[in-house]
């Protein structure tokens, strides 16, 4: 276990002149970001490198972090992506036969900046009554702080409404994709026989994400964010795929929804995950809205109309769907039991769908992985339609 330092080596300053002392681990320095709380009991390494947490700070609510260390195999982009993290004990040494590397000396050298020996139950009441705030988390072993400068760092910060952060966090350029899910005892394999050619459109993916296609018979060919129609369109896939990300979907749907309209137009099987969800939602019609403090863990029970069943789903969004605008012709599928939000829709008479939730659950229940099935369902009918 971490050295109790004698005095704090980092603080966290909210917007509102609020300050959390605690222990600094990973890298020293100092970030501004947006603060979030996840619930998730396992998956930290996931969650640290899912590209929809840019422009975040996550507090974890489960207080034993670090206590399987870190393996290459869990990374789901090649950098942890979160600006930061907030936990109440420190990190301990690994404990479990895959662990490659402890999480601190990971941090440290992926260049993330952390803080220990925090209240992090009243941390997350405080998000939860007032909104995620926007916060400067800071790290010095001398424990010195300028706290007046903190304050005002994070009282500057725009914040994530309007901010387009799928463009820092898509691929520079596409590749294909093959591995599929974990299992054991053999680990990743590679799909061999692939059923359907699919397209997937990065605005963040995760690489589980991409393995769960796989798993369902996917040849998957991954394009960036910034793709047209044309380039889409010209691999001749059997479906479309709209993959997760961070920032605020309207500012992305400048470039996203032009492409997905003109998808749609194709009448190919379309299948969105979190902010493909959004950009689907509003190529439709809909609108987007900043929710309070958002939706971040792997308990989010969620109601499928289309079955009637609950599924435990894992979920990180900060932006949601307004089911008040959904245009006529767009039905919604999903909603959250926890606070009725939407969490799903599709499109009447056509095989386009989408999802707020993760069903790769990674980390999370795997409740959802069906979706992926309906997906390449879709694309089997379509394929008999014109055969």
């Amino acid at each position: 276990m971490c050295a109790q330092p004698l005095k704090p080596t980092a603080c966290l300053a909210l917007a509102d002149g609020t300050i959390f002392y605690g222990h600094g681990f990973g890298a020293t320095g100092e970030t501004v970001a947006e603060l979030c709380f996840n619930t998730a009991m396992t998956g930290y390494q996931e969650i640290m490198t899912d590209p929809s947490y840019a422009g975040q700070i996550v507090t974890f609510t489960f207080p034993h972090i670090g206590n399987t260390g870190v393996t290459a195999e869990d990374d789901e982009t090649a950098d942890p992506v979160a600006a930061g993290m907030v936990v109440k004990w420190d990190p301990t040494s690994p404990s479990n036969w895959r662990a490659q590397e402890n999480l601190v000396a990971w941090l440290e050298r992926r260049g993330r900046i952390c803080m220990g020996g925090v209240d992090t139950r009243r941390l997350t009441r405080a998000i939860r009554l007032q909104g995620a705030p926007h916060v400067a988390l800071a790290h010095n072993p001398d424990g010195v702080f300028d706290l007046e400068a903190l304050v005002a760092k994070a009282r500057a910060w725009k914040g994530l409404v309007g901010l387009d952060l799928a463009r820092e966090v898509t691929c520079a350029q596409s590749y294909r994709w093959d591995e599929m899910r974990w299992a054991w005892p053999e680990g990743y394999t590679r799909q061999t026989d692939p059923q359907h050619k699919v397209v997937a459109i990065d605005y963040g993916a995760k690489r589980n994400i991409l393995r769960c296609l796989a798993s369902a018979g996917c040849d998957v060919t991954v394009l960036p964010a910034t793709a047209t129609a044309q380039d889409v369109l010209a691999l001749n896939p059997d479906g479309v795929f709209l993959s997760n990300g961070p920032g605020d979907p309207a500012a992305t749907g400048d470039y996203a929804v032009p492409m997905i309209r003109d998808v749609l137009k194709a009448d190919l099987p379309v299948f969105g995950i979190c902010l493909g969800h959004q950009m689907l939602a509003l190529a439709l019609g809909a609108r987007t809205i900043k929710m309070s403090h958002g939706h971040h863990g792997a308990n989010h029970p969620v109601k499928d109309h289309t079955t009637g069943k609950v599924e435990i789903t894992s979920m990180n969004h900060g932006f949601a769907v307004d089911s008040q605008t959904l245009p006529e012709g767009v039905e919604e599928t999903h909603i959250s039991l926890f606070d009725g939000s939407n969490c799903g829709i599709r499109l009447q008479g056509k095989p386009v769908f989408s999802v707020q939730h993760h069903p790769e659950a990674s980390p999370g229940p795997q409740d959802s992985f069906y979706l992926f099935e309906r997906f390449a369902d879709a694309m089997s009918a379509r394929k008999v339609a014109a055969s």
